[in-house]
């Protein structure tokens, strides 16, 4: 079976999954940069990602005639798992077609990456979705937070750490490019997204 072309059996056929943690004091973090690809996807479609539901804010949008279920996990970076499973489970979407947006520190500050499967790389929240799925086998957009600046820098202080001006910047584009992606995750054109993904 190809990437994305699973038939879910429940009323949506896509989930996609920004993770983050929630609270003001979270907010503009670098830890957080899937929940502001959930907000750009969701501002994009005119949609609000409001509902609690599945341990999370739960929103629904059609992008490009595709159903999706747009989540936001409340349950702090490393119980992620927790609020994917019981959305994923109720709707019957399988691990193929949970897309999961989040924070990279191997790559440079605004590079992106797609990827098909593979380990959480140290990422406490993909490492809580692999655990909670039971499997590794769902896509995920990395978008790049560069190093701690320093080796002796606890890493959880650089990951929570705000996001600076520039950065900001180079993000918000990085983002923009991602969510550009989505319509062709959803339509079975991985390649395609990949393309302009791995590109930016």
């Amino acid at each position: 079976m190809g990437l994305f072309k699973k038939k879910p059996s429940g009323s949506f056929e896509y989930l996609i999954v920004g993770l983050g943690n929630p609270g003001a004091k979270y907010e503009m973090t670098r830890h957080n940069v899937g929940f502001m690809f959930i907000d750009r996807l969701a501002d994009r479609n005119n949609v609000k990602v409001t509902k609690i539901k599945f341990k999370g804010l739960m929103g629904e949008c059609t992008l490009d005639g595709v159903k999706c279920l747009l989540l936001k996990p409340s349950t702090y970076m490393n119980l992620s798992g927790e609020s994917v499973k019981e959305a994923s489970a109720f709707y019957k979407i399988p691990p193929e077609n949970v897309i999961v947006c989040f924070d990279d520190t191997s790559l440079d500050v605004g590079r992106l990456r797609i990827r098909e499967k593979g380990s959480a790389g140290g990422h406490n929240g993909i490492k809580s979705i692999i655990q909670h799925l039971g499997t590794d086998n769902f896509p995920r957009i990395k978008v790049g937070i560069g190093q701690k600046p320093h080796p002796d820098m606890d890493l959880a202080d650089y990951v929570l750490g705000r996001i600076s001006n520039d950065d900001e910047v180079k993000l918000a584009k990085a983002i923009d490019t991602a969510v550009d992606t989505i319509g062709y995750m959803v339509n079975g054109q991985p390649n395609k997204a990949m393309e302009i993904c791995n590109r930016a």
